[in-house]
């Protein structure tokens, strides 16, 4: 195509050409106020010289039009999923792109529209528009970008705030204005939705208190034909599932936050299931439900720690149980037993009177872990008062004892009452061993929670007389100077060796006595690891594990089910350390359907086996008597938050870009579907976009000049002679007119 216009080169700059003009006008006006008859020929010439140094050219400019650009936004998000909305905007698009290609000097850019986690999850449409038009080059005369048509079920989370009243609308897209956006919607018309949300749910609770959640039921929508509008005092009923507990019921109101409260019985993490029965005609029941996990925790762990004599080992206890902020420390340490005699008077040298009435009588049940670390009895504790710490350890409490020398010979701990809850016996013969040794883990210590996995394990056993390896980086823990040999006939059926000493003899041992626990360190040179001795060894962790054990941490129990769901897929683990582990597990979908898993062994002596999950709700898997729940956490909670078809998000955007809203209906079928897709048409830059059964694709100019000629309108060879010609005729005229 070709244009013709008129442009400008001055000869001079701008405000001298300015400047002459007007001292021409002034000389013009003074002359014909003095009637002077050569006036208008001057004026003339003068003018001719003006505009020809004023510069003007015809330009001559050869362009083409360039192909406008349709934004055909396709909505694939989960709320897309509900029903038949994305047969129906697949179908619609297809439509779309044929009708374009007919259409000439159009192009179809599809942009798929995705959930992004990273920006905080759900529909981010408007984010999708502004990427795809930022990659459309601009050009001269106009945007490129001819319409945006979006099919999507008008959930966007993104959509930009209506600007203040009396403030211009910023362009849509950025730097392409008069765009108009028209939104398809996969749905016959508004739609009704039900959600249950949580307002605030405690990530953790105190075992034997309450835990307290807030939830809201709304209903979205217009208000179901025949029950008017939506009022908070609508009722409806709240089901609450706990574990593998019965459900219970509760009836709230609609609009209003309600507090639920719920016991927490045990430590570890509890799943709650909470269910909003469904409002007729809902679109989708899939945000009636909320799975909240509550993670039981004790309450401020009471520890008494009695230290026999003052050693290197208290700090080590001391640092490791005072960086707990969950454990309260009461410590005492035995200055002077009472057998010793010299001069210093006892209130100088006790620091406070070691109350042993109160602890081991009045307030023993008060505590969750006894640790007696280099203890010798000696007279201190009655034995009345020993066989309550025995009594405390079978109700249910736990002791820890690391022993020394002082555990052996006549009258030491274990030939005290407390001695029938300890695993082992430690001989007065033999019973002490002073060498070099490495600690290593047992067989079972390899796969117990409490030892396995602890940093720095040694590769291998060392079998007796074989030659100790020299000292190198995977060597494993350092070495220990002493421990005590006990005798094997004296051995607990039931205790667990989880660490051994020299000559393969016990030097960890666990056991359980009643409903409580035992552990026994046979060495009192623990400390040597917070040392670096040797290379040091994982003391901290070690002793963090038992001490958790002894006060019976879930996640360290030795046998345990354990369950997960993730992706749609239900895995479930058999962790056993004892005996072969069960070879299937059945499972409880969430609307009470059984079936079994089958359980295949791994390297380290678990059994698991994988199934797909893909209802809603909390599954259980049960093994013999143990139980395992598990739950699928919505991936995007602000995607699911609100599964309506609507025009309300988009609308006000819409009706600021001149745009429209069609529905497309309900029947995913062909025919269904084209009749109700809106045809489309070329409209020019200031036409209306859209009108009844039809969307507007806007042509706004855009073009690229292939060519340019100028030529000059007045050539110095005809505009100097004859503007000279005419200011002669006017000094001629003038000369005529005088007397």
């Amino acid at each position: 195509m070709r244009r013709l216009s008129l442009d400008f080169a001055p000869l001079l700059p701008a405000w001298l050409l300015w400047s002459l003009a007007g001292l021409c006008l002034a000389s013009i006006v003074l002359a014909l106020l003095r009637r002077a008859s050569g006036a208008v020929w001057r004026g003339l010439g003068l003018g001719l010289l003006l505009a020809w140094l004023s510069g003007p050219i015809l330009l001559r400019q050869d362009w083409r039009e360039l192909p406008q650009t349709l934004l055909l936004l396709v909505d694939r998000t989960g709320s897309m999923q509900v029903g038949r909305r994305q047969a129906i905007a697949d179908e619609a698009v297809a439509r779309i792109r044929q009708e374009a290609a007919a259409l000439p000097g159009i192009g179809v850019q599809t942009v798929p529209v995705s959930q992004d986690q990273e920006a905080g999850g759900g529909t981010r449409l408007i984010g999708a528009i502004e990427h795809a038009a930022a990659s459309v080059p601009a050009s001269e005369g106009g945007g490129r970008i001819a319409a945006v048509i979006a099919v999507t079920d008008g959930q966007a989370h993104d959509v930009p705030p209506a600007p203040a009243p009396g403030t211009p609308a910023p362009a849509f897209p950025p730097g392409n204005p008069d765009v108009p956006l028209h939104v398809l919607i996969p749905a016959a018309g508004e739609q009704t939705d039900r959600r249950l949300r949580i307002l605030q749910a405690p990530p953790f609770a105190i075992v034997g208190q309450n835990a307290t959640l807030r939830v809201q039921v709304d209903d979205l929508g217009p208000a179901p034909a025949g029950r008017g509008e939506t009022t908070p005092a609508t009722l409806t009923t709240l089901t609450l599932r706990r574990d593998g507990d019965p459900p219970l019921t509760r009836r709230v109101a609609v609009g209003t936050p309600q507090d639920i409260t719920v016991p927490v019985t045990r430590p570890g993490p509890m799943l709650l299931s909470l269910t909003a029965t469904t409002l007729p005609g809902e679109v989708s029941t899939e945000n009636n439900q909320q799975i909240v996990q509550i993670d039981g925790v004790r309450d401020r762990l009471k520890v008494l720690l009695v230290s026999g004599t003052p050693n290197q080992g208290e700090r080590v206890w001391r640092r490791l149980l005072k960086a707990d902020p969950a454990v309260d420390l009461v410590h005492f340490t035995i200055l002077r037993p009472p057998d010793k005699d010299d001069s210093t008077p006892l209130n100088d040298l006790a620091l406070i009177a070691f109350p042993i009435r109160e602890l081991f009588l009045e307030k023993i049940d008060q505590f969750d872990l006894i640790i007696l670390d280099g203890f010798e009895n000696r007279g201190i504790l009655p034995m009345s008062y020993l066989r309550n710490i025995a009594d405390f350890v079978r109700g249910g409490g736990g002791l820890l004892v690391t022993a020394g020398p002082e555990f052996i010979g006549p009258g030491t701990l274990q030939d005290t009452p407390l001695g029938e809850v300890l695993p082992v016996r430690v001989p007065e013969e033999g019973g002490l061993v002073e060498q070099r040794y490495q600690p290593m883990p047992t067989a079972l210590g390899r796969r117990h929670p409490v030892t396995a996995g602890l940093p720095q394990m040694p590769p291998g056993q060392t079998n007796p007389g074989e030659t100790r390896p020299e000292k190198s980086a995977d060597r494993g823990w350092g070495d220990w100077y002493r421990a005590l040999a006990a005798d094997p006939s004296r051995l607990d059926p039931s205790a667990q060796v989880l660490l051994d000493g020299p000559n393969h003899s016990p030097l960890l041992v666990l056991d359980r006595v009643g409903d409580g626990r035992v552990a026994m360190l046979l060495s009192d040179q623990l400390w040597l690891w917070s040392r670096a001795e040797d290379g040091g060894g994982p003391q901290a962790e070690l002793l963090r594990r038992l001490a958790h054990w002894l006060m019976k941490e879930p996640e360290l129990e030795e046998e345990r089910l354990s369950a997960g769901l993730s992706d749609g897929t239900l895995t479930v683990t058999r962790h056993s350390v004892a005996g072969q582990p069960a070879s299937s597990a059945v499972v409880t979908a969430p609307d009470g359907a059984r079936s079994t898993l089958a359980l295949s062994m791994r390297p380290d002596g678990s059994a698991s086996g994988s199934m797909p999950a893909a209802a809603p709700g909390i599954w259980q898997a049960s093994v013999g008597g143990e139980h395992a729940f598990a739950a699928a956490r919505p991936g995007d909670p602000l995607e699911l938050s609100d599964l309506r078809a609507t025009a309300s998000v988009l609308a006000p955007l819409v009706r600021r870009t001149g745009g429209s809203v069609g529905w497309l209906g309900d029947d995913p079928a062909p025919d269904a579907v084209a009749a109700r897709v809106p045809s489309l048409r070329l409209v020019g830059a200031h036409e209306a976009a859209s009108g009844a059964g039809w969307i507007g694709l806007k042509r706004h100019g855009a073009h690229v000049v292939t060519g340019e000629r100028a030529r000059s309108l007045l050539p110095a060879w005809l505009v100097l002679p004859l503007a000279l010609l005419l200011l002669l005729l006017g000094w001629y005229r003038e000369g005529r007119a005088r007397p």
